[in-house]
């Protein structure tokens, strides 16, 4: 009883697949070219073995894969011609028998080649497959079907790319967040690493304001001018602030203009250089202050370096400003000796008069002149000038406060 069952329903499955050859206007065709699929996809895959030598080169699993989709993909163009009336998702039906890390093993040129060659062999068999009569019909076929795997390749494609972009969007902002927090680590080193970063020797922080609008265009642009200034670069948008992490220049002013275009109107401050990213953090705490700080420095320039704004920052009460306004400048003049340090507090106090500095001094304007010049030799600020003068007052000011909290 079961073995008639079973006949009876065999029998019943031919019968239907009959009627639908029947109903077919090219039924011979369709047959011939339902028979002939296999041979075809062989026939492809050992053409891609002749003629793409990356298709060699690769492992055997991925290799397995491709042959999967070439059949696949004709498998897809046999029932595309049964049913040439009825959409076909073309990108599910080839594709989708392959994983999505086939994706990234294999990249868009060599798809584009895999399924050219594959329509090639299907061309070249229309003769063989179609019935007499039928090559154009098939042609023709073959011709939309082209077209259509064509669009689905890059869909599949772009798919992969938004979905890559997404993911590094996000990691590049947990690292650019990692590096203004305080928080970088060797984690943060190796998802900038996934991200392309190839550690430069010279890295700064440059931090303005956002402009409105659109943030991924923002970063965009931050990274075309990169590009064109050749930097490397880390970027985000955190709040209403578009920080950028810089690398390959030990010049933070330069990598600043480069890079000030897609800034919007206000102050741009460019931290100091440090050695690598985990130094970064310094370099961005800096900028962070200095661009806090740019408000008491009504003509400062844009953009601005954050070593710039150090007496600005100091009175704004960053404790980095202070203790490098005492180590760089306070503590080499107390070491070079008191008169010194004497005759530039002397000098600032006398309005920057040589003549009257000289004769609070007791000594000729000339030997003022001398020892201002060790100054700026010593400290690189100049006292004659006016914002190095003020620099300079405020370096004063913390060193003795210093020097007076210190145990006697």
């Amino acid at each position: 009883m079961q073995a008639a069952g079973s006949a009876a329903a065999a029998e019943a499955e031919a019968a239907a697949a009959n009627d639908v050859y029947d109903a077919h206007p090219h039924s011979a065709t369709l047959k011939r070219l339902e028979q002939s699929s296999g041979s075809l996809a062989a026939s492809a895959i050992a053409r891609m073995d002749e003629t793409l030598p990356w298709y060699r080169a690769m492992p055997p699993e991925n290799r397995s894969w491709i042959g999967l989709v070439a059949q696949a993909g004709i498998a897809a163009f046999t029932e595309w011609f049964r049913h040439p009336e009825t959409p076909q998702a073309i990108s599910t039906d080839v594709f989708g028998t392959a994983p999505r890390e086939l994706t990234r093993a294999i990249t868009l040129r060599q798809t584009v080649e895999m399924v050219r060659t594959t329509i090639e062999v299907m061309e070249s068999a229309i003769e063989e497959v179609a019935a007499p009569g039928d090559e154009s019909v098939l042609r023709e076929a073959l011709l939309v079907y082209a077209r259509e795997i064509a669009f689905a390749t890059a869909q599949v494609y772009a798919q992969a790319a938004e979905a890559r972009g997404a993911w590094d969007a996000r990691l590049e902002s947990l690292v650019v967040n990692a590096v203004l927090s305080g928080e970088a680590d060797e984690g943060a080193v190796s998802r900038a690493a996934a991200l392309g970063w190839n550690s430069p020797e010279h890295v700064c922080v440059v931090l303005g304001t956002a402009p409105d609008g659109d943030s991924e265009l923002t970063v965009e642009a931050i990274r075309r001018a990169a590009r064109h200034a050749k930097l490397q670069v880390l970027t985000g948008v955190l709040g209403s602030r578009l920080v950028v992490i810089a690398g390959g220049s030990d010049n933070p002013l330069q990598v600043a203009k480069a890079l000030i275009g897609p800034y919007a109107a206000g102050p741009v401050v460019a931290g100091p250089v440090v050695p690598d990213l985990l130094a970064a953090t310094r370099s961005a705490q800096a900028a962070a202050a200095g661009l806090k700080a740019c408000l008491a420095w009504q003509d400062a320039p844009r953009p601005v370096l954050a070593d710039d704004l150090l007496p600005e920052r100091a009175i704004a009460s960053d404790p980095a400003a202070r203790e490098q306004l005492v180590e760089e400048i306070y503590r080499p003049l107390e070491e070079a000796g008191s008169a010194l340090l004497e005759t530039l507090s002397v000098y600032l106090e006398q309005a920057s008069s040589l003549e009257g500095a000289a004769r609070m001094l007791f000594v000729h304007p000339n030997t003022v002149r001398y020892r201002l010049r060790r100054v700026t030799d010593v400290t690189g600020w100049s006292p004659s000038d006016v914002r190095s003068a003020f620099t300079l007052r405020i370096a004063l000011i913390l060193g003795r406060l210093a020097d007076g909290e210190q145990p006697s």
